[in-house]
């Protein structure tokens, strides 16, 4: 439900609206119109939303939320935008959890898949991390309903040392673009997102890499790390993860054109 609305749309002026925001590129028009009624709280707010979405501004930055795994997600402007296709991480790893594991979520951005995971499973010990400080301000929106951890700061750095060979489900959905594709990337994502959400390094792999590297020391005997990354890295991935000591699978979604792979710590 969005906010109660203060004013009077009617069918005309919504038809400017829906027109305004098709002319601009908006291939949902329809839709972001009625979002953008719902969420204004004054015809001056309400006309200021629909230029900045006609400008290109993401509509997630300017209704201040993002629908994910049928939850709200708070975002603001700058920070990485949830997509769609990350709910499949969420499936996935919710098949490996339980109710009460220890899950932590690096590079956690607004904390959406730790959020999405609670959701699901109910109680668990969550932690997040991200190094953003924007996205730690909206991570811990997302997340103290929950009862989860936010940290600051550069992947396990900032974790409690206790979570050292304890942590049952570790979700990474780190950067995966390579630093010379950004430029190929949607204006939403290339101008509005912070970067440093995006930028993979020249392979798109070294955050992959860095997280891949320390994981064994943090998993549980029979704890599973799970990172989003593309079909066509993905065998990349599954070597990074075996040089560390991960016996790495790959699970794709062809609906959500999303590519996971899970690293499991064997218990010996």
């Amino acid at each position: 439900m969005g906010k109660q609305i203060n004013f009077y749309i009617d069918a005309e002026t919504e038809k400017c609206i829906i027109t305004r925001l098709r002319t601009a590129g908006c291939v949902f028009a329809e839709d972001e119109a009625r979002l953008l009624i719902s969420e204004a709280q004054t015809l001056g707010i309400l006309a200021d939303m629909v230029e900045r979405r006609a400008a290109g501004f993401p509509l997630e930055h300017i209704i201040g939320w993002a629908d994910f795994c049928g939850i709200r997600i708070a975002v603001e402007p700058g920070v990485f935008i949830p997509r769609r296709r990350t709910e499949f991480l969420v499936q996935q790893a919710a098949y490996l959890a339980m109710p009460g594991d220890i899950i932590v979520d690096l590079c956690c951005g607004t904390g959406a898949v730790g959020a999405a995971l609670a959701a699901v499973l109910g109680w668990i010990e969550l932690y997040a991390v991200d190094i953003d400080p924007t996205s730690v301000r909206c991570a811990r929106r997302n997340i103290n309903g929950v009862s989860g951890n936010v940290y600051e700061g550069d992947l396990y750095h900032p974790l409690p040392t206790k979570l050292r060979g304890c942590v049952h489900i570790l979700v990474a959905n780190a950067p995966y673009v390579p630093t010379e594709a950004i430029k190929l990337l949607p204006q939403e994502a290339r101008k509005y997102e912070v970067r440093v959400a995006l930028d993979g390094g020249a392979e798109g792999l070294d955050v992959q890499r860095r997280v891949a590297a320390e994981a064994l020391s943090w998993l549980a005997p029979g704890g599973h790390l799970l990172v989003e990354t593309s079909q066509r890295q993905a065998l990349q991935t599954v070597e990074i993860f075996a040089q560390n000591g991960l016996i790495p699978q790959v699970t794709n979604c062809d609906e959500l054109d999303a590519t996971v792979v899970i690293g499991t710590r064997p218990f010996l």
